[in-house]
């Protein structure tokens, strides 16, 4: 794949951000077989983690993104069988999004498929070289990380 030459001011982070868009790419192009990808797999690991139902402004907050996005992807699952939306039992106005049997199995076979992937592309950095790259990245998110 080409690099995709973000165009910041700074090679280094159109270098982080060329690497993420590879890495994510990559790791769809493992998961589209099996019928999912990268922001499916994020809200199932979500509800899987959590273990109890979730409200979509919560889900909304733990992946990060807006609502209208979290309820896309949540349409998505629940068309094709994975979660189901169930009423809040105190607030009639709520869902709670839940994972059903089919959905856990899925997460469990796209958490895996995941997992290979991102091992397959960081399978040329030894041990120390893993170790020296999380630091230096966690350096660079502790600078611009508010106090």
């Amino acid at each position: 794949m080409a690099r995709q030459h973000h165009g910041s001011s700074d090679a280094l982070v159109d270098e982080l951000f060329d690497t993420t868009v590879v890495l994510r790419s990559f790791v769809e192009s493992r998961l589209r077989p099996m019928g999912s990808s990268v922001a499916r797999l994020r809200a199932l690991r979500m509800l899987a983690r959590e273990g109890a139902p979730l409200r979509m402004r919560d889900l909304s907050e733990m992946l990060g993104v807006a609502a209208r996005t979290t309820t896309t992807v949540v349409d998505s699952l629940e068309q094709d069988g994975l979660v189901e939306r169930v009423r809040h039992r105190d607030d009639r106005r709520a869902f709670l999004i839940t994972l059903t049997e089919a959905g856990r199995a899925h997460y469990e076979r796209a958490e895996a498929v995941d997992t290979q992937a991102l091992a397959d592309a960081t399978d040329a950095l030894s041990a120390q070289e893993r170790e020296q790259l999380r630091a230096l990245l966690g350096k660079v998110r502790e600078a611009v990380t508010p106090a």
